[in-house]
């Protein structure tokens, strides 16, 4: 089980995210495995599960034509990531609806990931490169945001770890029901 994760501001306004508690007299937000639920999403029963159509419409769609993906794929990731609760932290610490880890916040401009306006554009930046380096294919970008881009290039494809072959396959098939949905 993974331990608690500390985020807490700077007076400067950089917001810090650790394992360790901060210093003496900082205020901290503390998130544990208990209180966050994970970002882990898995369902109760092997039938068709509910789908978010409106929830982030506008946020989504901006995010959607300023990277150039599909609005379906995007909410396809974050019902996948988060099951759309912007405040989910995952066990490996990932953050909000699209589970960033800390480690990409500042890549990606994000300076709060519980923001669902920053997290869905820096995660559909994220993803919108990782497709782009992928030549287009979106089962190699979909395990590299799962697993990670060293483990994709470690396997020279979809990496054998159940839980990412499972991702895509759950994106994938979240994707072709938003889409349905959307037309």
């Amino acid at each position: 089980m993974a331990g608690p994760i500390y985020v807490y501001r700077q007076a400067d306004g950089t917001v810090h995210f650790s394992s360790k508690p901060p210093p003496a007299g900082v205020s901290a937000r503390v998130f544990t495995a208990k209180s966050a639920r994970f970002s882990v999403y898995r369902s109760r029963s092997s039938g068709p599960r509910r789908l978010y159509i409106s929830k982030y419409r506008a946020i989504i769609n901006r995010s959607a034509r300023e990277f150039g993906l599909e609005t379906a794929l995007i909410r396809a990731v974050i019902h996948a990531e988060s099951g759309f609760r912007p405040s989910a932290v995952s066990p490996k610490g990932a953050l909000g609806l699209m589970q960033i880890l800390p480690v990409n916040l500042r890549r990606l401009g994000i300076k709060d990931p519980f923001s669902p306006v920053q997290n869905i554009r820096g995660g559909t930046r994220y993803l919108a490169n990782l497709i782009r380096k992928y030549n287009g294919n979106l089962k190699l970008a979909l395990a590299a945001y799962n697993a990670g881009e060293d483990a994709v290039r470690k396997y020279k494809g979809i990496p054998p770890y159940r839980e990412t072959v499972n991702y895509v396959k759950k994106v994938l098939s979240l994707r072709q029901r938003y889409s349905r949905v959307a037309s």
